[in-house]
């Protein structure tokens, strides 16, 4: 269920509407999370990191190397990634909530593909629907973004209000066989999406297949954010990849290393036999019934 918000469009290139989701996201078992990631292709974990988390991050990060976007000087990116920059996101990599929703939807066996923090400051207009990755590659996300399975997992330092860049998607558009759904397209908008207002602190789970974007900041207050990329060990992507620096690997937190593994990592066999040795007769991670629904 949504309800409606209607604030001015002041940006030629921004929606003029505003479909706010008001899901009880907090209210959801495990089962619920992980359906809802994986149908509607969103899920959101309210307010998840604690103040001094929070505080951490933003005081690490306050003198971090920053540029702009081709679009506005408004939208500013850190030149390095965010985990090299800052102790406590680096810590972030490992949280051991967002770690133990992270097994039980993708196995044990995780890797950690990328870092990324933005600070939208005010005037700033908004993203265009896209998407987060490409299956052939591209000039946005490299090879990264080609993995057959990538979740973004988006950690919001500041509260979402409908004037301070909220973000928005299209549920179910990762899902979509339609030629309309291809990843290498862009929308200004579309009539059936919605918007997450959410407070400090909260994450917001996105497959890197959805369509997404967000709304202009009209607050007076930048908004700010980290994004860590994950995915699972089998899904390594179509070409290689640089690694990590093996230096920064070897001076990274406890919590984060285990999922600091090679970028390159895959469970790719060219050679499939028919009748391989082994064989399962169960996996409850396709199990039509991991949804509780059944």
């Amino acid at each position: 269920m949504q309800s409606a918000a209607n604030p001015p469009a002041d940006h030629e290139s921004d929606p003029d509407f505003m479909n706010i989701d008001d899901t009880d996201f907090a209210s959801m078992s495990r089962p619920e999370q992980i359906r809802q990631l994986e149908v509607e292709g969103y899920l959101v974990f309210p307010g998840i990191l604690p103040p001094d988390f929070i505080e951490r991050i933003k005081q690490e990060m306050a003198d971090a190397e920053m540029n702009h976007t081709s679009y506005s000087v408004q939208q500013t990116r850190a030149v390095t990634q965010p985990q090299w920059h800052s102790r406590a996101v680096a810590e972030l990599i490992g949280f051991p909530p967002m770690i133990e929703f992270l097994t039980d939807l993708m196995g044990p066996d995780i890797i950690f593909t990328r870092g990324f923090f933005q600070r939208t400051h005010p005037g700033c207009p908004g993203i265009s629907m896209h998407t987060d990755g490409q299956p052939h590659g591209s000039d946005l996300f490299g090879y990264e973004g080609s993995c057959p399975r990538l979740l973004r997992v988006l950690y919001y330092l500041d509260e979402l209000t409908p004037e301070r860049a909220p973000f928005r998607l299209i549920p179910r558009s990762h899902l979509s066989f339609h030629a309309e759904a291809s990843p290498y397209v862009r929308y200004k908008s579309h009539p059936e999406e919605i918007t997450l207002v959410v407070p400090a602190g909260s994450a917001v789970l996105v497959p890197s297949l959805l369509l997404h974007g967000s709304h202009p900041n009209r607050d007076e207050r930048p908004r700010e954010l980290v994004q860590l990329g994950y995915r699972p060990a089998w899904a390594g992507p179509i070409q290689p990849v640089e690694e990590w620096p093996a230096e920064l690997v070897a001076g990274a937190p406890e919590i984060a290393k285990p999922f600091l593994k090679s970028l390159n990592t895959s469970g790719f066999e060219w050679v499939q036999p028919h009748k391989p040795e082994g064989m399962r007769t169960e996996a409850p991670g396709i199990n039509p019934s991991r949804w509780g629904d059944k």
